[in-house]
């Protein structure tokens, strides 16, 4: 096993915030957020958290990111998964400290699974995290985890309607990221017509298309967060 993969983070009985949502389940969620926020804030580390559906390509951006800051930043990664640690060994490869954080049943992550997570970590070693949600465009809309920016990614193999069908999670998005424009052709979307949509939805965030397997466009995403 890798020395840079941490123990996997798990939810215990009864810890995850449900998705049946009601307004003290939001308030608590907010509220360990804002004290994971203060807490990255207090040792100087900025947190990123990347959202999208499965497939869609995050892990493959978080590691384009990683390759093009690992000399300017030290690195750490979370990645949010179901019941597997695929993702998260793969991560591991590129020499970051990588802590599983596993779900179980509930498709999203919450501000208490990041506290959790963020005591493996030695923050006063790390200038930046990556946390990949669980792949999902509904759940994790509704729960901040204590991040100082949001990146949304969707993939031109989800079609063309994609963005104005989950309209919720892209309206908080700082960055939406618009992958595999590589496949648009033979999908028959337009990568124009998504960006509009974005635009309209959420006119104040950074829209950017890649081809993350290429590293088309993963610049651009690092400085539309500010990174470089």
């Amino acid at each position: 096993m890798n020395p840079r993969m941490k123990r996997v983070v798990k939810a215990e009985e009864g810890e995850v915030y449900d998705i049946e949502l009601d307004a003290e389940i939001l308030e608590a969620n907010r509220r360990i957020a804002e004290e994971n926020r203060s807490l990255l804030r207090r040792y100087n580390v900025t947190a990123i958290d990347v959202m999208g559906s499965t497939g869609t390509g995050k892990t493959t951006l978080i590691a384009g990111m990683i390759r093009l800051l690992k000399g300017r930043y030290r690195i750490a990664v979370m990645k949010g998964d179901l019941t597997t640690t695929i993702d998260a060994e793969a991560i591991s490869r590129y020499d970051v400290d990588v802590v599983p954080i596993n779900t179980g049943k509930e498709c999203h992550l919450d501000a208490n699974l990041v506290r959790k997570a963020l005591r493996t970590l030695k923050l006063e070693d790390l200038d930046l995290i990556f946390i990949e949600n669980v792949g999902n465009l509904i759940c994790p809309a509704e729960f901040p985890l204590g991040s100082e920016k949001r990146v949304v990614v969707v993939s031109v193999t989800e079609g063309p309607y994609m963005i104005v069908k989950h309209p919720f999670i892209f309206m908080d998005a700082d960055v939406i990221v618009i992958n595999k424009i590589d496949l648009a052709e033979a999908m028959g979307v337009e990568v124009d017509k998504l960006r509009m949509d974005a635009e309209t939805i959420n006119p104040r965030a950074k829209v950017v298309q890649t081809n993350c397997r290429s590293g088309e466009g993963v610049g651009e995403v690092v400085k539309a967060l500010g990174l470089m």
